[in-house]
């Protein structure tokens, strides 16, 4: 998204390398039981355009804790993109209404795969506090993805 065209419009952006082939990290990125143990646990997931899926967090006032999703890409281990619906309009800081995209893109690095995690659409001054706190919180999640990718890989290999 360009910047200037909404200036009040941010993305939190991650990359990183990990030292797997693209098909290991995109098992990670559509199994529902491993996106699970990184993420959350997803009800109704599959990586299906159009499919809707739910995760489901911590309630805040008005809202019920539950983000809604929606399958928008895939591109077999390239990219997967849904969007990443949330909050309430009566909430604020906390469980504000959130309409938000997320997007896995994959490329093929010298040392492996590249993981470019893109969390699109965040309206400030309104999605401050889930900004902050998913800018944190999705560099948490790369980190445990990381783990679960090195785990898959060692599977596919002793088998």
């Amino acid at each position: 998204m360009n910047q200037t065209a909404n200036p009040d419009m941010q993305a939190i952006v991650l990359d990183e390398v990990f030292p797997h082939a693209p098909d290991v990290i995109w098992k990670a990125l559509t199994s529902g039981d491993l996106i699970g143990r990184w993420l959350m646990a997803p009800q109704g997931f599959a990586p299906v355009i159009g499919n809707r899926f739910t995760f489901q967090t911590v309630a805040a006032g008005a809202w019920d804790g539950t983000i809604h999703c929606e399958i928008l890409e895939v591109v077999p281990n390239e990219r997967l993109s849904y969007a990443w619906r949330g909050g309430d309009e009566h909430n604020e800081g906390y469980g504000s209404k959130l309409e938000t995209v997320v997007t896995f893109s994959l490329i093929a690095a010298e040392a492996g795969t590249r993981l470019r995690l893109t969390h699109s659409g965040f309206q400030l001054p309104k999605n401050d506090t889930a900004y902050r706190n998913m800018s944190e919180g999705w560099k948490k999640v790369v980190r445990k993805l990381d783990t679960v990718v090195t785990e898959v890989a060692t599977s596919e290999q002793q088998h």
